[in-house]
């Protein structure tokens, strides 16, 4: 009865999490040309708030800046990228560049001239290191100083890139292309596990899942470092019901709590499991 329970509140909480996916947002933006500003992330937030899409806090984010932009110089690396987007909890990373450079001339003899922004944007899904949507746009509006002037352009050059994304970002989600698999069919799943303080633990866990040949086709351990064991595993079955499974048979004297489940990612926390209590005489 637990282990139904278990699986209906695991499947509802799956299929509410797997509806719209969390995304984290980067944006390099510069206002004439070297001038840093945020209208363009501002505007992605609120853009993917109207899809029903949530999103990291940017305050966290802006908290952790300096050393998020040492990381987003390599961040044409998709799988930098993502590792990015990981450590924050999301689905999918929203990486943009936004630039606004004013016309050196003015127009005619008044004191107007013509700005000039450009707008791109990449979204990268976590799981699997793959673009799944891009988007680009630019614009050009007069004005009579710098600062209306680049902002105005930015936010008519962002206003249109951001449609599109978001609406690919919806369409790519509710169709991924890696979805789920079916039962039979093989799929790569990342299995992180924490709680690994002692290295039988790590041994117990590696020996259960080398034993589940009903389900997993091979195991490889990738790393093992300050209690986090990473493996690679081909599973027979979706994420979701490949935890399930894990959960419901776990090691010998222990047990797995889920923490978290992308649709080729389960993170784990392995503890120990408490003694059967003796009956009563």
């Amino acid at each position: 009865m637990r282990h139904v329970l278990f699986s209906s509140v695991l499947a509802a909480s799956l299929t509410a999490s797997a509806a719209m996916p969390k995304v984290m947002v980067m944006v390099d933006e510069k206002a004439i040309g070297s001038v840093s500003t945020s209208e363009i992330e501002t505007m992605a937030v609120k853009k993917l708030a109207e899809k029903e899409i949530s999103t990291v806090d940017q305050n966290m984010v802006q908290n952790n800046l300096e050393r998020i932009q040492k990381a987003f110089r390599g961040a044409g690396d998709n799988r930098a990228a993502a590792a990015m987007g990981r450590e924050f909890g999301a689905d999918v990373i929203l990486l943009g560049e936004a630039v606004a450079k004013p016309n050196a001339a003015k127009i005619g003899e008044t004191n107007l001239r013509s700005y000039m922004a450009t707008v791109s944007f990449r979204a990268v899904r976590i799981d699997n290191s793959v673009n799944i949507a891009t988007a680009s746009d630019s614009a050009t509006v007069v004005a009579m100083d710098d600062l209306s002037g680049s902002s105005r352009a930015l936010k008519a050059a962002g206003a249109k890139a951001l449609d599109t994304i978001a609406t690919e970002i919806v369409a790519k989600w509710e169709k991924p292309a890696d979805a789920s698999a079916k039962k039979g069919q093989q799929t790569t799943v990342e299995l992180t596990v924490g709680g690994m303080d002692q290295i039988w633990k790590l041994k117990a866990t590696r020996v259960c899942l080398k034993g589940n040949k009903k389900n997993v086709s091979s195991v490889v351990q990738k790393s093992y470092a300050q209690g986090v064991a990473i493996f690679r595993v081909e599973s027979l079955l979706p994420a979701e019901e490949l935890a399930e499974e894990l959960v419901m048979h776990p090691p010998e004297e222990l047990k797995f709590q889920v923490v978290e489940i992308h649709p080729a990612a389960i993170n784990l926390r392995v503890v120990v499991a408490p003694a059967p209590k003796e009956d009563e005489e």
